[in-house]
């Protein structure tokens, strides 16, 4: 069963009910994933961590590392 057909059985019901209907799918996605992002900037301040730019940062030092441009290990000497 799609989304849409679980939606339209779930307003069916709730006419027949009288009750309110529920939202339509994909009505609250965005206020979901500012949540996600603010939740995630709470527990890094709880946890005493940086709450911006982490991610941007964590790829910075993914990139440098593939780039060559991190830490190097020494040359055996010939």
């Amino acid at each position: 069963m799609s989304v849409t057909q679980q939606y339209l059985l779930d307003a069916y019901r709730a006419a027949q009910l009288g009750e309110r209907t529920p939202p339509a799918p994909g009505t609250n996605d965005w206020q979901v994933v500012r949540e996600v992002r603010d939740y995630g900037r709470f527990n890094a301040v709880v946890h005493e961590r940086p709450a911006r730019g982490r991610v941007r940062g964590t790829l910075a030092r993914l990139l440098r590392g593939l780039r060559g441009g991190g830490a190097r290990t020494p040359r055996s000497l010939p």
